[in-house]
């Protein structure tokens, strides 16, 4: 998650600083690194590929994608755990 909020941080502050602003080359292999990062450390989600492609667009790099993406793939995974425990208390393993 803080990966993500600094890969954000970086887009929305540092970035429009220079004469490219969003068109910036260093923007776009920020994205394709922070990308590549957060497959590597959280495994594929779907969530990354939107998020990947509206990074690319000009402008829409100042919406904290990355964060989103990054919550989102957080939420799903506590509620599967949560899902994966009450199917074990529903049917639990026998004993011998």
């Amino acid at each position: 998650m803080a990966l993500a909020i600094v890969a954000d941080a970086l887009q929305i502050v540092v970035f429009p600083l220079f004469a490219e602003g969003a068109l910036s080359p260093a923007n776009d292999i920020l994205d394709f690194g922070i990308a590549a990062v957060l497959i590597h450390l959280l495994g594929w989600h779907w969530e990354f590929l939107p998020t990947f492609f509206a990074e690319l667009v000009p402008g829409a790099d100042l919406v904290p994608f990355w964060t989103l993406a990054v919550a989102n793939v957080y939420r799903k995974s506590k509620q599967s755990a949560v899902n994966v425990e009450e199917s074990r208390e529903q049917h639990p393993a026998l004993k011998e």
